[in-house]
Formats: structure tokens, C-alpha cells, sequence
């Protein structure tokens, strides 16, 4: 079985091309979204509030407050490179026992936004990133999460440019809204598939 990532850059639509993945019966592992689970457990909070000097919990509900840490570590990359480095083992972990659930499968997808920068690239067989022009991605991300342009830029700052994603990717899919996605996605898939 192979291990494929697919990442891009926040608004970029990877989670729309991963779901179409989905769709032909691809098991998708959604990086980001188990990062928010672990980011979440009391033991890592703890571990958080050491590493970056603040109370990152929420009490009334207990679990991280996201904005307070967004706040921090898009504004310091000493201390998101602490975070990353506290949350990104824990999500390898994961997905490899996760890997074993679909060991009978010519491949599954990690789907994660930051494959590059956390190192986890190291581990799979193949890349494929999802690009878009800036502007794009940054509308996508306003009507999506309510953030200012500002806010987005500060994000896509602490990420790895397209042009950096391509240098280091076996597929690309220009995912521009202009452009016809299924029949890219269907070439990479019966490649993935019959390789």
C-alpha cells in the first residue's frame, strides 16, 4: 500500500479534491483535523502552556482556545515550530496505526496543509499538492472562516509557497476554479492505482 500526501496551502481546496478522492473509494486521512483532536487532549494542553508561557485553555469549556494560540504562534515562528513540534509525532503516530486499517488498498491519502514544513513528507511515497492564485485562496478562506485578509496573509506567510509545494511534488492540480479537476484527479488515481 502506499502512503500519498496531499497538501496545499490554506484555501487552496485540498479538502475538496481529498473528498473526491473519497468519493472513489480512497481512504483519506485528514491530518489537520486529528491535529485539532490531539491538540485538544488535557495532557497536551498542559505540555502547550509550558512550551509557549500562556494559558491556552479555555476554561469554560476546557479545551484550547484557537484563536488565542493562532494569535501567538502566526505572530512568533520560534514558538509555532514549538507547537508543530509537540503536535506533529503525535499525528504520525495516528496515521500510521490508522494505515493499518487499509493495508489491502493500492493506496491511501494524508491530506495535511503543512506536509512540508512538518517533516512528515519524510514518511510517504509520493506528493501531490493542490495549488491556486493568492487571491483565490484568500476569498475562499474569508467567506469559509469569517478572517480578515490580513489574518489570511499571516497564515499563508508561515506556510510553504506553491512554487516551494510543486518543486518537491509528484502530481499537481491547479485547482484555479478555471480548470477541469475530475480528469486530472482521475489520471492521478488510475496511476496510483495500477502502479
Amino acid at each position: 500500500m502506499k502512503k500519498i500526501g496531499l497538501t496545499g496551502g490554506i484555501g487552496s481546496g485540498k479538502s475538496y479534491i481529498a473528498s473526491i478522492f473519497e468519493a472513489l473509494g480512497v481512504p483519506v486521512f485528514y491530518a489537520d483535523d486529528e491535529a485539532k483532536k490531539i491538540l485538544n487532549k488535557p495532557d497536551v494542553l498542559e505540555q502547550i502552556n509550558r512550551q509557549l508561557s500562556v494559558d491556552v485553555i479555555d476554561h469554560s469549556t476546557g479545551l484550547a482556545d484557537k484563536k488565542l494560540i493562532a494569535s501567538i504562534v502566526f505572530q512568533h515562528p520560534e514558538k509555532l515550530a514549538l507547537l508543530n513540534n509537540i503536535i506533529h509525532p503525535k499525528v504520525e503516530e495516528w496515521f500510521q496505526r490508522w494505515c493499518q486499517k487499509y493495508a489491502h488498498k493500492k493506496y491511501v491519502l494524508k491530506e495535511a496543509a503543512i506536509l512540508f514544513e512538518s517533516g512528515s513528507y519524510k514518511n510517504l511515497d509520493g506528493i501531490i499538492a493542490v495549488v491556486a492564485p493568492i487571491t483565490v485562496r484568500i476569498n475562499r478562506v474569508m467567506k469559509r472562516d469569517g478572517q480578515s485578509v490580513a489574518q489570511i496573509r499571516q497564515r499563508i506567510n508561515n506556510q510553504w509557497t506553491d512554487e516551494q509545494r510543486t518543486a518537491h511534488a509528484n502530481w499537481i492540480i491547479d485547482n484555479d476554479e478555471n480548470k477541469e479537476l475530475l480528469s486530472k484527479i482521475l489520471e492521478i488515481d488510475h496511476h496510483l492505482k495500477t502502479n
